[in-house]
């Protein structure tokens, strides 16, 4: 469950900022690099995400993160999934305030 929402997380990062360094992605996600590219393997072994390295860049270690359309069907069953997780998570809640009065 948490790979998933890892996943999740590290997709929409992806989508909104392709073009960030893998130490600004772990920044801002919470991550380890060694956990960040954990993840980018797992996603891109999955056919999920393509990495490209900007190949006429002298420092060679600028990457650019792409999301493939099975990715992006991907990032849409997972928000989805998260969705209804936290609705359920919210009527549980319902139930449980109605039931202390």
């Amino acid at each position: 469950m948490k790979n998933n929402q890892d996943y999740l997380n590290l997709l929409r990062k992806i989508k909104n900022k392709p073009d960030s360094s893998q130490r600004e992605l772990a920044e801002e996600l919470g991550f380890s690099l060694g956990k960040l590219n954990y993840c980018l393997n797992a996603l891109k072994n999955k056919g999920l995400v393509k990495i490209n390295n900007f190949k006429k860049n002298p420092k060679k270690i600028n990457y650019i993160y792409v999301l493939t359309p099975k990715g992006i069907s991907e990032k849409t069953k997972l928000t989805i999934n998260f969705m209804k997780r936290k609705m359920k998570e919210y009527d549980e809640l319902k139930k449980e305030l109605k039931g202390d009065k």
